[in-house]
């Protein structure tokens, strides 16, 4: 006889955008499968490590083997996870999320880049990155609870806010 306990749960894959965030990542998996950040860290056996990385706190950044925990959960391979997070010596802003609006219209997720304290505008369309609603002022929330694609204030569509982005002077 089968029990409870013996029954494994089947978790939808999500297929990761190129360039995208763990952030953005982690919230569309958790999404996809109703986990909260502290049902898919006790699934991975990592704690309270996914809020912190959905917040872009990467103070320890994670080991090998968390990499590796988590990827056995979201089935993806632990090196592709290593693509979504900034790599060794590049400095990070936690804050302000940052999104640009043509970026986002081509693929529809936060990008890593955006966060890299060295990145001031998007060089592939030459407009200034954003970190706040231009229509109402509302600061972006975290990737990770990016639901809509919109913002959360007066859920104007961030592929529509690259009407109203500035341009970036290298």
């Amino acid at each position: 006889m089968i029990e409870a306990e013996d029954i494994k749960p089947w978790l939808f894959r999500i297929e990761p955008f190129d360039g995208e965030s763990l952030s953005h990542f982690l919230g569309r998996f958790r999404r996809a499968n109703d986990l909260t950040p502290s049902g898919l860290g006790k699934a991975a056996g990592l704690g309270g490590a996914i809020t912190r990385w959905e917040k872009f706190r990467f103070n320890p950044p994670p080991s090998h083997q968390q990499l590796e925990n988590l990827a056995a959960v979201v089935g993806i391979d632990a090196d592709r996870l290593v693509l979504m997070l900034p790599p060794a010596g590049v400095g990070m802003k936690m804050e302000p999320i940052r999104l640009c609006g043509a970026c986002y219209a081509e693929s529809p997720c936060h990008r890593i880049e955006w966060q890299f304290k060295e990145t001031q505008g998007c060089n592939r369309h030459l407009l200034r990155l954003l970190s706040e609603c231009p229509n109402c002022g509302a600061r972006f929330k975290v990737p990770a609870l990016w639901v809509d694609g919109w913002c959360h204030r007066c859920f104007t569509p961030f592929v529509e806010i690259v009407k109203l982005q500035k341009v970036f002077v290298n």
